[in-house]
């Protein structure tokens, strides 16, 4: 089956690279007219993913038309900008695979309600878990789980299309546990990398790992999810990869909240896109609407609305203390 990846950033040029490994052809979607031309003129992607030289047989188009004649299209645009992308395709695949991590700001849908209100007619399917950009660009071995809305029998059409060597999909089907785990993880490496911005040391950090991770299940299940996906590769997976390096944006992003700088500042100097920071103040607002406790989610959106990172650290240290399996948290 034909192959695209709709958003040419590190993620989708990674994907696209991956994809094209066996020879396949592949076409992605990029925004900037001098990006399109780029990655067909000289195979490589100055602007997001540097580090790669790109297959001869990824083909770039800047219009839209074009990616809905694929049969699968890889979606990998900035979570905020997936439903204005999706609604201004003339028509889309039968099948999209998700693959931007975040919840729509003012909405509060996850992407795949984002996705199946632009494209009804599409089935949906969610790829998520530990992957770094550059790490799949270069062929290492990586693991992410496949949340397929049309169940066995999409898995069944998309494993061979997505499967390589290095690249393995393992099969749920539970969408919303796979866009549970890649929203919140992003929220919480923000937090992790506060931690390390203010060099409060290995402890803090994993203990904030397991808490956040406590918050993540709470709010999945409240919506829905399976605690078991929770548990898998796009849930604990991939938080524990985010919360651990600088190649985690936003984990980056974090970081420098922790070393003083201002959060305004960093948004509007970031090239690459912290969904963390725009999934944070409407992940608070659902946690209160479903009576989910999530403190580390809320210490990280004072953050982002300009609070100062050792009062914040301060008043998580001061909370009440509980038994570590207490629903409440």
């Amino acid at each position: 089956m034909s192959v695209g990846v709709l958003g040419a950033g590190a993620w989708g040029t990674a994907l696209a690279q991956m994809l094209a490994s066996d020879g396949r052809e592949v076409l992605i979607w990029a925004r900037e007219a001098e990006l399109v031309d780029e990655i067909n003129t000289s195979h490589t992607n100055s602007l997001f993913l540097p580090s790669a030289r790109l297959a001869p047989t990824i083909k770039a188009t800047g219009y839209l038309a074009e990616m809905a004649a694929r049969d699968v299209l890889l979606v990998v645009t900035p979570a905020q900008h997936m439903g204005s992308v999706l609604g201004a395709m003339p028509s889309h695949p039968r099948d999209l695979v998700l693959c931007s991590k975040g919840i729509e700001a003012g909405s509060g849908r996850v992407m795949n309600e984002v996705a199946s209100a632009a494209a009804p007619g599409s089935t949906i399917s969610v790829l998520s878990g530990p992957t770094f950009a550059h790490e799949v660009a270069a062929g290492l071995p990586t693991a992410v789980t496949l949340a397929c809305g049309g169940g066995e029998a999409q898995w069944e059409r998309l494993k061979p299309v997505i499967a390589r060597p290095a690249f393995r999909p393992y099969y749920s089907d539970d969408v919303t546990g796979a866009e549970i785990g890649g929203a919140v993880k992003n929220v919480l490496a923000i937090a992790c990398g506060v931690v390390d911005g203010l060099g409060l040391g290995q402890n803090a950090r994993a203990a904030l790992i397991a808490r956040g991770y406590a918050e993540m299940l709470r709010f999945g299940e409240a919506l829905g999810a399976r605690a078991e996906t929770l548990a898998g590769l796009c849930g604990l997976g991939d938080l524990v990869l985010t919360c651990s390096s600088t190649s985690s944006r936003n984990f980056s992003l974090g970081k420098a909240l922790g070393e003083g700088k201002s959060a305004n500042e960093l948004m509007a100097d970031r090239r690459t896109v912290a969904e963390g920071a725009h999934t944070a103040p409407v992940l608070v607002e659902l946690a209160a609407r479903h009576d989910v406790a999530m403190p580390i989610v809320g210490a990280v959106n004072n953050l982002i609305a300009g609070g100062d990172p050792r009062q914040v650290v301060s008043s998580l240290l001061a909370r009440p203390l509980r038994a570590e399996q207490e629903s409440l948290g």
